[in-house]
């Protein structure tokens, strides 16, 4: 397995090329004006995974967007690994806070990244962490190093909410059956510290729409007599807080998991400084939950947060106005044991129930999914943990990640098999902001750990 560090070294270049022109591709799957371009992309990953040493590949139909398949069958007695992944990406939007355009990548030095990394939208979630496991492929085909079975399901709906992937998944159980399921979209502690995610939290996702007049009204001959639905929104969100920061959904805690004191005091052993996560973001004081640290905030507990609020005039000077609608996005982030259609259920019920006389309130649900725990006894954490022991010196830690990937749940429910997590990206890789990159070192350093994963899941299978 030596062999992979020069293969890489003999690449380098064209493996950050052939990256570079998939993320020309803007393949946002939430605006329907991309809708070719996240076809061409898949139509991309086809071929690179045909190039790559797959025998079939096949652009599999969905009622949204094309799932793309891909294998490689050695010997159906050996293992077999499905990797997932995906090629949407999330808008690039605000354009104007970007220091280049999103799809047009460049590679620039950084604090963190000296070595260089690669900025544009989807660079690490997940065009980059996903390309990895092709090129892993491709040079274990080449050097007749693949030791099992490989499957890949790379998909184009992720980033809104994988409905066609849960179309897909329950009519191909045969096509995609397997011992062990991999993905990379998630991330690490650093670069010196690497870790294995070994929980994801869920997902609500809801838009809400609060009406009053029927039309826009000038704020001067109706101001203060009128209900200002932007003013009862922002009233309305606040409340679903309370003083200590919890969420005053009715139901809202009942089913969340309490972890105990001991797998909390475990969990802070991970390095981490507070100083520095709030140097980075630029902030002078973290905010959240009363009674639990930044690192359980962020991972373990729920959340409650607005993604978007408009209503009104917003342009240049000044109109004066009292808005007819105000709207709202919002993302719950749940943990395990909380169901997110019941969650989603609780939130409308409550929304609509502390509306004001005077404007009336729609809450529609766009999507959601489970919340996802993996032991870390089972031989597929057992093998990921060697192979970043191999590669990196050091046994990864355990982490729980706040992110949430809805499909995992789904693939344990309907193909019986566990997940391993095996991120690259960083935390202030910027995914799903402007400025998205992701380190050349990181990459690289994927594509060198991903075969060691194969080598120790067969040989543990045995």
């Amino acid at each position: 397995m030596q062999t992979i560090q020069d293969y890489i070294a003999n690449h380098k270049q064209r493996f950050l090329d052939e990256l570079i022109e998939l993320l020309k591709i803007p393949s946002v799957s939430a605006d329907p004006a991309f809708n070719q371009d996240v076809l061409n992309t898949a139509d991309s990953i086809k071929n690179s995974l045909e190039k790559a040493g797959c025998d079939k590949v096949e652009i599999c139909e969905t009622p949204g967007y094309p799932i793309v398949y891909g294998e490689k069958i050695i010997d159906p007695k050996l293992p077999t690994v499905l990797v997932y992944g995906h090629y949407d990406v999330q808008p690039a939007d605000p354009i104007d806070l970007w220091d280049s355009p999103p799809f047009e990548p460049i590679i620039k030095e950084t604090d963190i990244h000296p070595e260089g990394a690669i900025f544009a939208r989807g660079a690490c979630d997940d065009k980059g962490q996903m390309y990895m496991h092709v090129k892993a492929l491709e040079y274990m085909t080449q050097t007749g190093n693949l030791p099992c079975n490989v499957k890949f399901m790379i998909e184009g709906e992720e980033e809104v909410g994988s409905e066609s992937l849960a179309w897909f998944v329950p009519r191909n159980k045969e096509k995609l059956a397997n011992d062990v399921i991999l993905i990379s979209d998630t991330g690490m502690i650093a670069n010196n510290i690497p870790s294995i995610t070994t929980g994801l939290r869920g997902l609500s996702y809801v838009e809400v729409e609060v009406t009053g007049p029927n039309r826009d009204l000038h704020s001067g001959l109706y101001g203060g007599a009128v209900a200002n639905p932007i003013n009862v929104l922002t009233k309305m969100i606040a409340s679903l807080h309370d003083e200590n920061k919890h969420i005053t959904i009715p139901g809202f805690y009942d089913k969340v998991e309490e972890l105990s004191r001991e797998e909390r005091d475990e969990m802070a052993k991970a390095p981490f400084s507070l100083e520095e996560y709030k140097n980075a973001l630029d902030i002078d004081a973290v905010y959240g939950e009363e009674g639990f640290s930044t690192n359980e905030r962020n991972s373990i507990r729920p959340t409650l947060d607005v993604n978007g609020i408009w209503g009104g005039y917003t342009g240049e000077g000044a109109k004066t106005v009292i808005a007819s609608k105000a709207y709202a996005k919002i993302s719950m982030r749940l943990v395990p044991n909380q169901e997110w259609r019941e969650i989603t259920e609780l939130f409308k019920n409550h929304f609509e129930s502390i509306a004001p006389k005077g404007v009336k309130v729609k809450v529609t649900p766009h999507h959601g999914g489970q919340g996802y725990v993996t032991p870390i006894d089972n031989i597929g954490y057992q093998a990921a943990s060697k192979a970043y022991e191999e590669t990196f010196g050091v046994t990864p830690i355990p982490q729980r990640s706040g992110g949430s990937i809805p499909i995992v749940a789904l693939f344990e429910e309907e193909l019986k098999s566990k997940t391993i997590l095996m991120g690259f990206g960083l935390n202030s890789d910027a995914i799903h902001s402007p400025n998205e990159h992701f380190g050349v070192w990181n990459y690289l350093k994927g594509i060198e750990t991903i075969p060691y994963f194969y080598k120790y899941f067969t040989d543990l299978s045995n």
